[in-house]
């Protein structure tokens, strides 16, 4: 079976190419064309010489998934639902801003979060997506915009990745960690690791390794401001309490410095949205000395 090339670090294709007998600045010039050009065909490659792409086309694929369904808004928002080889389903949203547009990403098929106000929570899990599955949502998404080969003084319409789509980012900690080196490698996709957002539910150990190992923007999928409330909505929170939590979001800002962790908070109605919540997420900042950013999320039907 021929290797989805989305799966490899730039140092790993090296290692790659290497071993077809290819020297090393020859896999800077095939990832420059993938992720600079969005080229999706080996014989394009045109300063690399045929035999050299015929053996590229022997081992390696260029292929992305399948698009099942496209949805455009009407305020610009894109939605496509991806297909892998599998036949499994994932979505990527596209959001557009005036100063920026991001990409919302899917980490899992399903889910085993089972929180009581999320959809995808409803699913069971299937299964991790490998880091090129990742990657590939990206290239959907870059294709379909025409993003790629940006002159200098163009501005880039795909600014900003959030890992806020279908799974739990934490749960799948290795191929995401793996795609976002891919995605913020300077000679390739270049997102600043400032620009790349994984949400969590609050897995702890993972939450103090990304702070070190990643250095992208966190952001908590909060919900409640008591462990009580919190255990009732989120059952991950028996396992890592909201104290827990709450020092993990200060090592992220330990860390990494003059970064905000956002605070994700879906309001819903009579639940957790009283005047006593908001000056418990009061407390709570100020107890543990942190430095946030609150998005309060209106409960969608």
């Amino acid at each position: 079976m021929k290797k989805s090339i989305f799966n490899f670090t730039k140092e790993e294709l090296i290692a790659e190419t290497k071993e077809l007998g290819m020297e090393k600045f020859r896999a800077k010039q095939i990832w420059n064309w993938v992720y600079n050009k969005g080229i999706n065909d080996f014989s394009k490659m045109s300063n690399i010489k045929k035999e050299l792409q015929q053996k590229l086309s022997d081992d390696f694929t260029l292929q992305r998934p399948e698009i099942d369904k496209k949805l455009i808004a009407s305020d610009g928002v894109i939605k496509w639902l991806i297909k892998f080889a599998d036949g499994n389903l994932v979505e990527a949203v596209y959001i557009p801003e005036e100063t920026r547009g991001t990409l919302c990403i899917s980490s899992q098929v399903g889910c085993t979060l089972a929180c009581k106000f999320c959809h995808t929570g409803t699913q069971t899990l299937v299964r991790n997506l490998e880091a090129g599955e990742i990657i590939a949502q990206i290239m959907i998404a870059k294709d379909g915009l025409n993003d790629f080969n940006k002159k200098t003084n163009e501005r880039a319409l795909l600014t900003n990745i959030v890992f806020m789509g279908m799974g739990e980012p934490f749960f799948n900690y290795d191929n995401v960690k793996k795609a976002v080196q891919i995605m913020t490698d300077n000679e390739g996709l270049d997102f600043s690791n400032k620009r790349v957002t994984i949400s969590t539910s609050g897995l702890v150990p993972e939450m103090i390794k990304s702070a070190t190992e990643l250095k992208t923007v966190l952001a908590l999928s909060l919900h409640a401001t008591n462990d009580k409330l919190r255990n009732e909505i989120m059952a991950i929170n028996k396992k890592y309490p909201i104290d827990e939590v709450m020092k993990a979001c200060k090592v992220h800002n330990q860390e990494n410095k003059g970064s905000k962790v956002t605070f994700e908070y879906v309001m819903l109605d009579g639940v957790n949205d009283k005047d006593e919540h908001a000056y418990e997420m009061i407390e709570l900042i100020k107890k543990y000395n942190l430095n946030v950013k609150i998005n309060l999320i209106p409960f969608n039907p």
